[in-house]
């Protein structure tokens, strides 16, 4: 097991807070079934990614890759800003 390395994961989601400086709040929805009624629940998550250049902006589709620990809640870096807010 030596020398293997799992690749980050990377999420897709929306920016619903830029306020903080080189800090973001992403909102990722994902679709879950439902163990019994085999029904798909919308589940949502926040995630604090740390953006160094403060370049994403409120309502920006960001793609966002798991990163170490960066505070207390940052665990994740601002990759790519997909699409602009128009």
């Amino acid at each position: 097991m030596e020398g293997i390395r799992r690749s980050n994961q990377t999420i897709t989601g929306v920016v619903v807070s830029d306020k903080m400086d080189k800090t973001v709040v992403v909102l990722v929805n994902r679709l879950v079934k439902h163990p019994v009624y085999k029904k798909y629940i919308r589940r949502r998550s926040k995630f604090m990614a740390h953006d160094e250049g403060n370049a994403a902006k409120k309502g920006d589709t960001v793609e966002i890759i798991q990163s170490r620990p960066l505070s207390r809640l940052k665990r994740w870096r601002l990759t790519k800003i997909l699409a602009r807010q128009a």
